[in-house]
């Protein structure tokens, strides 16, 4: 279970940021903040990279990263090994994303879904649980190919 979260951002998600970490620390979750809080231009894949380093350490035990659209911070996440950071505009994929793809990160987009679907975004990927099994090997070949960067050498 996740109890201890690392949050990025970038300047287009001030806001929202704010209004989940106060959320999730009203749930009881532990919030180490990685992202900016100033209103300037900041790089998200800073914040991605800072959350995807404490994630893969095992400092903390996910991450939620934030940018325009979702895809630019979570493209910096996946560059650190052991990183499986999805965008998730609903609940439905960010509850799959975990069930069957293990996700440790989540990513999505100011620009694109407001606060209240955040929040239920955020909820379903928390409350699922990976199922392992016939998902395992899937994930074991991910996990591989961050290794050899070559599938065909993976198999």
């Amino acid at each position: 279970m996740m109890k201890k979260l690392a949050i990025g951002n970038d300047h287009t998600a001030l806001e929202m940021k704010r209004e989940l970490t106060e959320y999730l620390e009203a749930k009881g979750y532990e919030i180490v903040n990685v992202g900016t809080d100033e209103p300037v231009s900041f790089h998200y894949p800073i914040s991605g990279y800072k959350a995807a380093k404490l994630v893969a350490s095992g400092e903390v035990d996910g991450g939620i990263i934030i940018c325009g659209t979702g895809l630019g911070i979570s493209l910096a996440a996946n560059k650190v090994n052991g990183i499986r950071c999805c965008v998730c505009s609903e609940p439905y994929t960010a509850k799959l994303s975990r069930q069957h793809n293990n996700s440790n990160m989540l990513a999505f987009g100011a620009r694109v879904i407001g606060v209240e679907m955040a929040k239920m975004i955020v909820d379903a990927w928390l409350e699922a649980e990976f199922q392992g099994g016939r998902h395992q090997n899937r994930v074991d070949m991910i996990m591989e190919i961050e290794q050899t960067q070559d599938l065909k050498e993976a198999h």
